[in-house]
């Protein structure tokens, strides 16, 4: 890569981390945090050096693998210039009732409200105490800003650490394999795939039909892309029928047996010798610089379910569904590990 490619690309990074940096304290000036302990001047300082070599450790990972041409180098940001900020007021403007449910402890309008009485109850919760739960088009357009917000820009780039696993699994594969994303959501992570690896064919499966709106606002450029909307602890899909499966940021948002249920069902749709590639959240231990955030992140958001994932130990809960683990990846507040169905 060329030495003005790098600065390009070092460019773009910094103004992504800025844009959302400065949405993340405006935010936190319009609902500050409350109930929590201050940290010390020093441990405030010490967490700022290891969040900012966490954000040079994922940047150096990423530059290194465009530099090897496993994936292209990211644009700045996804949207217009017009688009980008419409957003961005939406989500300022809904800062007030996100912060009001924080401080009320609301966190279950989509059930009392009656919204989709056909789906889990442990899904029709205001997660991120965000408007409507995951059940409105208002809820499926905030919500990338929302998360890119959380992450002060690094969502992204952390969902992109599932490519090289994924290239790899699927080295001279990547026209005629197929690959499933649970939990797709907006489509963020099966977009990056497809500017990659245009001709991979695609599924996209979510329980929200407004998130799928979304989504196929996004994949529209693109052929070889079907959305399902469905559960993932019963997935309509044959056996044997994916050469890969993803799931990002989905594992720490169920429940304990929910999530052995859905590991199952990865390795039944996997076929022999297959590859599952799983982003989600640190775990306890990780990176012990960041447990504190990771015990603090469900008291300051409804994440119910999140403190027992942290605790989790995968290589039994995928073991237990004939998945092996292959290749571990820490990436800022995330961690990418990847598994092969035994064959």
């Amino acid at each position: 890569m060329a030495l003005v490619d790098r600065l390009a690309y070092g460019a773009n990074r910094a103004a992504r981390v800025g844009w959302y940096t400065a949405h993340y304290f405006l935010a936190r000036r319009i609902a500050p945090a409350d109930g929590e302990r201050r940290a010390t001047r020093e441990e405030g300082l010490a967490l700022r050096a290891e969040l900012r070599r966490a954000m040079a450790d994922l940047f150096a990972a990423e530059l290194a693998d465009i530099e090897s041409g496993i994936y292209r180098a990211p644009p700045p940001f996804e949207l217009p210039p017009h688009e980008l900020v419409a957003r961005s007021l939406r989500f300022f403007a809904d800062i007030r009732e996100v912060d009001a449910r924080r401080r009320g402890r609301v966190n279950d309008e989509p059930f009392r409200a009656g919204l989709r009485p056909d789906l889990p109850r442990y899904y029709l919760q205001n997660f991120h105490y965000q408007t409507d739960g995951w059940l409105s088009p208002q809820s499926a357009a905030l919500y990338d800003t929302q998360v890119e917000t959380l992450f002060t820009g690094m969502a992204d780039a952390m969902r992109r650490r599932a490519l090289p696993p994924l290239r790899r699994a699927l080295a001279g594969r990547l026209r005629s394999a197929k690959l499933l994303d649970i939990a797709c959501g907006t489509g963020r992570f099966l977009a990056e795939v497809k500017r990659n690896w245009p001709r991979l064919a695609v599924t996209g499966l979510d329980l929200s039909g407004d998130y799928l709106a979304e989504a196929r606002r996004l994949l529209a450029p693109w052929s070889r892309v079907d959305l399902v909307e469905a559960n993932a602890e019963a997935m309509p899909l044959p056996d044997a029928a994916f050469d890969a499966v993803t799931a990002i940021f989905l594992f720490h948002e169920l429940p304990r047996a929910v999530r052995v249920r859905v590991a199952a069902e990865i390795a039944r749709v996997l076929k022999p010798g297959g590859t599952f590639v799983l982003v989600d959240s640190l775990q306890k231990g990780d990176r012990p610089a960041f447990d504190g955030l990771i015990e603090a992140f469900p008291r300051s958001f409804h994440e119910p379910y999140y403190a027992d994932y942290a605790r989790t130990d995968l290589a039994a809960l995928f073991g237990e569904a004939g998945l092996r683990l292959r290749e571990t990846e820490l990436a800022f507040m995330s961690k990418v590990t990847s598994w092969q169905r035994e064959p």
